[in-house]
């Protein structure tokens, strides 16, 4: 039988944590997305704004500080988050490179209902700029730097994503 561990990486419920993320949309490169973190009392952070097409723009992000989060004893992770019907992603640094390898994971999520979102380690795929890489080193659970979320649906409209925690899931075989 196998059971499920679950320790809490990044709480949003603190306000603190949320003003720790910071914003990096499409504007970097001449885009003009638009996005904002909100601290929503009690409930978490709220990642908001509007993906443009105008320009060559298409995505909007926003990343944790850089911090050690030593996940080698986790087999994934789990969000719990209350999306808007659409999808997004997770990504997980392993260096303090601003413009580095990001190791990322697509979720779905169901229109203004909390859900708790599991994405096990080997669903991460290393990409650059969206660009998906096939010869750099396997992600290293042991080593990441930082985390981030974002929307790359080249669809010119608002999104909403709340999210009230990050948990590292580890499994326990009894």
């Amino acid at each position: 039988m196998n059971a499920h561990a679950e320790t809490i990486i990044i709480d949003f419920t603190c306000k603190e944590t949320t003003e720790e993320w910071y914003v990096i949309d499409d504007r970097i490169m001449g885009g003009s997305s638009q996005s904002r973190t909100e601290y929503l009392n009690g409930i978490g952070m709220r990642f908001t704004g509007k993906v443009s097409l105008e320009n060559n723009g298409g995505f909007a992000s926003i990343r944790s500080e850089s911090a050690d989060y030593d996940l080698s004893a986790a087999s994934g992770v789990t969000l719990c988050i209350k999306g808007d019907g659409r999808k997004y992603k997770l990504s997980l640094r392993t260096d303090d490179y601003f413009d580095g390898i990001s190791y990322q994971a697509e979720f779905e999520t169901k229109n203004h209902e909390w859900e708790e979102i599991q994405l096990p380690f080997d669903s991460f795929i290393p990409t650059h700029h969206g660009q998906k890489l096939t010869t750099v080193s396997p992600f290293d659970k042991s080593r990441v730097q930082s985390f981030g979320l974002f929307i790359a649906n080249h669809l010119d409209e608002p999104f909403q994503l709340d999210v009230a925690w990050i948990k590292a899931l580890s499994s326990i075989s009894d």
